[in-house]
């Protein structure tokens, strides 16, 4: 037999065998694949993608986990779902309002309101409606009164400037005199010379300061509010001879914004004597307007600071006087704690400086 037949069925057998082996080695490999993928239904992948080593080893210590009955998310170093951390963040986030909640009440600090307060304020309202205070018909909030918006916004704050330390009556008349000069704007006024203005404006009282500080006034006024006057307290204040009793009178009564009680010698007086106000910390009297103004706004209710004013104020100008006050004639005499105690006639010193 030639050698070159010899060969070939020898070696035909052998190049068989090998492939009927790998077939079977193939089939065994892929079916332990198939098990596992049945097993792990939980997870989805595409198996035409080969998996890194890290991924198969970290379903591998999942699996394990779920036949031995403990759940993956307990383990050190198994990284927790995005949901467990969703309770203890909102738990976080409550906790956290609820305490700024209580910051924020426990630092508004309302001081307690003085007994009896109501009746006495309705007393004096009852004592107020006759009208017949100078307040009531020649006060600053009249200034002005048949001008348009704007010019009287104008008349009120020159009104305003010109009551310190004078009486209604007289600023009254010097309001109506700029008024038939026509100086009742501020264009007129930077115009006219001072000493013509003070002239115009006296007995105001300290009318020469007066008239240097309203001259300024209305400068500002056309330089940087287009001959309107200002519409903020700070504004107000900036001005020289405005001061805060004036610039919270100006912003309730031209622009209707109250922001504060409008404290002048009538509301300071008759606080103080009704025992309303204290200094800050104390039980003694207040010593200021402005003291007066800090204390009334702790506790009287925000509706009254307007009308506060020109309550207390002709109330201060009919029965509650700065000396002699009318006790007998008062409505609220009974409780009133210093009924009938002041004063009833002027001291000696006073009696000698008005006979000379």
């Amino acid at each position: 037999m030639p050698l070159a037949l010899l060969l070939s069925r020898i070696c035909l057998p052998a190049a068989k065998m090998p492939n009927t082996r790998s077939a079977r080695l193939v089939r065994a490999d892929v079916n332990p694949v198939v098990q596992e993928v049945k097993c792990e239904s939980s997870v989805s992948f595409d198996v035409s993608k080969p998996e890194s080593t890290a991924s198969v080893k970290r379903k591998r210590v999942k699996r394990e986990l779920e036949l031995n009955g403990e759940h993956p998310k307990k383990q050190v170093g198994i990284v927790p779902d995005i949901e467990d951390f969703r309770y203890n963040r909102t738990k976080a986030v409550t906790s956290s309002i609820k305490v700024e909640e209580k910051v924020r009440v426990s630092s508004v600090i309302k001081a307690k309101a003085p007994e009896n307060w109501e009746a006495v304020l309705g007393g004096i309202k009852n004592m107020r409606l006759s009208g017949q205070a100078p307040v009531d018909t020649k006060g600053c909030e009249k200034a002005g009164s048949l001008l348009p918006p704007k010019e009287r916004r104008f008349a009120v704050l020159i009104s305003t400037m010109m009551s310190s330390q004078t009486k209604d009556e007289v600023t009254h008349a010097a309001v109506e005199r700029l008024s038939e000069n026509g100086l009742l704007d501020p264009d007129a006024i930077v115009r006219i010379d001072e000493a013509t203005l003070a002239n115009l404006i006296k007995p105001v009282g300290f009318y020469q300061r007066k008239a240097q500080f309203i001259k300024e006034a209305s400068k500002i006024c056309l330089e940087r509010f287009g001959g309107d006057i200002p519409d903020s307290l700070n504004e107000l204040l900036a001005l020289r001879g405005v001061g805060p009793k004036m610039a919270h009178l100006v912003m309730s009564i031209a622009w209707k914004n109250t922001q504060g009680i409008c404290v002048d010698t009538h509301v300071h007086r008759i606080s103080n004597r009704l025992g309303w106000v204290f200094r800050e910390g104390t039980k003694q009297k207040t010593t200021t307007p402005e003291q007066t103004r800090m204390s009334l706004e702790k506790w009287l209710p925000k509706d009254e600071w307007e009308p506060i004013n020109p309550l207390l104020v002709g109330f201060g100008q009919t029965i509650c006087t700065p000396l002699r006050p009318k006790c007998d004639m008062c409505g609220i005499n009974n409780l009133c704690p210093l009924a009938f105690k002041e004063s009833s006639s002027p001291n000696p010193k006073q009696k000698e400086t008005r006979s000379s």
